[in-house]
């Protein structure tokens, strides 16, 4: 899907990282959120996250070396996307390209 129709967005940006990583909210009808952003290139060096929910992290473009608490780095290209645990952390490293993303919770 390359669109979301009938949402509201939250106006004000969510910025991390000293402006690295920048999202908006999306809230569906149905009361569903989900988070539409973009991660700058971050090397040398990674960006930790903490989850409360369980995430997917769904890549629209480019790419990210990401890294699950208590596990391996791993990559995620456009159309793919990982799961993170809630109450959990991840590690995500862009190179290159910005790193664009829909966070989905629960």
């Amino acid at each position: 899907m390359s669109q979301y129709d009938n949402v509201s967005v939250i106006k004000k940006a969510n910025v991390y990282f000293d402006g690295k990583c920048v999202s908006h909210t999306v809230q569906f009808a149905d009361g569903t959120k989900k988070s539409v952003g973009v991660i700058l290139p971050t090397v040398p060096g990674a960006l930790t996250f903490n989850t409360g929910a369980p995430e997917i992290m769904e890549t629209v473009a480019g790419s990210c070396r990401y890294k699950l608490k208590g596990e391996d780095w791993k990559v995620c290209s456009a159309g793919e996307s990982f799961k993170v645990p809630g109450n959990s952390s991840f590690e995500i490293e862009v190179t290159g390209e910005p790193y664009h993303y829909v966070c989905h919770f629960g």
